[in-house]
């Protein structure tokens, strides 16, 4: 039986070590795994594409915790390290909001610092707003999902980046797993983009380098596992005895909770990776 997920550590673990696929782990407040995968017919074997997937796991990213600080400044530093030096950046919260377990985008949307705006907003003799004019240029994008707008948000996206011409994207989503306790404890980052919906079998239009023409950096938190799972890893079922069980997609009932830490964690990681010249506290406080 195939889960439904979207993480790439539980996929090369399906599958015995493969051709072209280079496993690496380090990590301090959180347990990090790094898949690189140098070309598109070796990440086949796997159901992945050409590229960098990291994997950050914590027991306690889905609920506020003392070490808030050290996660964030750890999750920034890997953050920064694959976006490019200097250039825009396009951040899209993906989702839909009025779904608890898909609101993952929008809430990180609603806590990224926006900045593209302000070089012409401020006055350049205002010394309280000078430190300001020297952030990166971001612009923050939370559209909604192809039922509630009709537009494909690679299609939204795509036409953006002629005026906004930035140097990336970043797309943050909601993602399925196929391991409970990885729901709201787990953050993937990837360079090979992202097809929304792709876990839960809802795949929409990709968004990657392939398709917009500039780096695509993928992220995400685990939040819903399909119930074949859940059955299997409660009751020790083999799969073939679940055939009569719909799989139907199930979410933890304090995913709410989830939902705030997961999204505070992100966007402060995501602030002080694209502005290095903020503080932690800045960070929470914008």
């Amino acid at each position: 039986m195939n889960h439904r997920t979207d993480l790439a550590l539980e996929c090369a673990a399906a599958y015995p070590p493969q051709e072209g696929i280079c496993i690496r782990r380090r990590g301090m407040h959180f347990r990090i795994t790094e898949i690189e995968i140098d070309s598109d017919e070796h990440g086949a074997a796997i159901g992945k594409s050409k590229g960098r997937y990291l994997t950050l796991e914590t027991r306690q990213a889905g609920h506020a915790v003392p070490l808030l600080e050290e996660e964030v400044t750890e999750l920034a530093e890997e953050l920064r390290s694959f976006l490019p030096e200097s250039g825009g950046v396009l951040f899209a919260g993906l989702g839909n909001a009025d779904i608890t377990p898909d609101a993952l985008g929008p809430q990180i949307a609603g806590r990224v610092l926006a900045t593209r705006h302000l070089r012409r907003e401020l006055s350049e003799n205002d010394p309280d707003t000078s430190f300001l004019r020297g952030l990166r240029q971001v612009s923050v994008l939370a559209n909604g999902v192809l039922g509630q707008t009709g537009i494909e948000t690679a299609e939204l996206i795509a036409a953006l980046r002629e005026t906004v011409q930035p140097a990336c994207v970043i797309a943050a989503d909601a993602l399925a797993c196929s391991d409970l306790h990885r729901l709201g404890t787990t953050v993937q980052i990837s360079d090979a983009g992202i097809a929304p919906g792709s876990g839960v079998q809802n795949r929409r239009a990709e968004l990657s380098r392939k398709t917009l023409g500039i780096p695509v950096i993928a992220v995400g938190v685990p939040t819903v596992v399909d119930l074949h799972t859940v059955v299997m890893q409660a009751t020790g079922q083999a799969p073939e005895r679940l055939s009569s069980i719909p799989n139907l997609m199930v979410t933890p009932r304090d995913i709410d909770q989830i939902l705030h830490h997961a999204s505070r964690l992100i966007a402060c990681a995501l602030n002080l990776a694209l502005h290095p010249q903020l503080s932690f506290a800045d960070a929470e406080s914008l």
